[in-house]
């Protein structure tokens, strides 16, 4: 992997070559890997997709994942939510984080399967848990708009910071929401500027708002030191 890290992908693929051939299935799904975004070798989705297809055959659980994504998205193949959601259970049910919270959004949007915010809420939960950001982020709405779930403020918060400190723009600008609201927690105007602040440096257009407006519910010594914060998190979260 060292080659493929410091993108020498040259060098990776002639290393890679003998082990695809000889039928190992790590190698198998790097080479997929290198076709589907075109790192040494052209793109084409079509061929990334067979290599991913001869390692999921041998069990390898990302490779079952990067199936699904190629089946959501019609990538080298027609979308096909049904075959998403096939190869991402697969992965799914080995503990695959990624795949977790891809079942998540399958169940939450109504993909492939009839909407069901309990199952949403579910994969969402199990993918949280193993540190998925969007699936923080994304459990955080669930309970802030009780979809599956008893509607929980201070939970919804919970899983918004988790996601916020993770440098999710949209968990950070809910979480701006919940403070100018007072909504599971204390109501805070200089929190609230803080985040929205943080996600608006990402092109958050809401946050861009919320920032704004709290502005003006607040004194000048307040905005320095809501400014600060927001500095200071950003500072402390880049060198992590």
């Amino acid at each position: 992997m060292a080659a493929y890290e410091r993108e020498d992908y040259a060098t990776a693929l002639k290393l890679w070559r003998p082990l695809v051939d000889s039928g190992h299935a790590a190698a198998q799904y790097n080479l997929g890997v290198m076709y589907d975004k075109g790192q040494g070798v052209p793109q084409d989705y079509a061929k990334a997709l067979g290599w991913y297809r001869s390692a999921a055959m041998k069990s390898f659980v990302p490779a079952r994942t990067a199936i699904g994504n190629h089946y959501n998205h019609g990538k080298g193949v027609l979308q096909n939510y049904a075959m998403a959601m096939f190869w991402y259970r697969l992965a799914a049910e080995e503990n695959n984080a990624s795949s977790q919270y891809s079942l998540g959004v399958m169940y939450d949007e109504g993909r492939g399967v009839p909407q069901d915010y309990a199952e949403a809420l579910k994969w969402y939960r199990l993918a949280a848990d193993q540190g998925v950001a969007a699936a923080q982020s994304n459990l955080g709405a669930m309970y802030a708009y009780g979809r599956g779930v008893a509607q929980d403020d201070a939970e919804a918060v919970k899983w918004y910071r988790r996601a916020a400190d993770q440098g999710v723009a949209q968990a950070q600008t809910n979480l701006g929401l919940m403070y100018s609201m007072g909504h599971g927690v204390t109501q805070d105007d200089v929190m609230a500027h803080m985040w929205f602040n943080i996600a608006a440096a990402s092109g958050n257009a809401i946050a861009e708002k919320g920032r704004d407006l709290a502005a003006k519910q607040m004194t000048r010594a307040q905005i320095a030191e809501a400014q600060k914060m927001a500095r200071e998190w950003v500072a402390k979260h880049r060198s992590q």
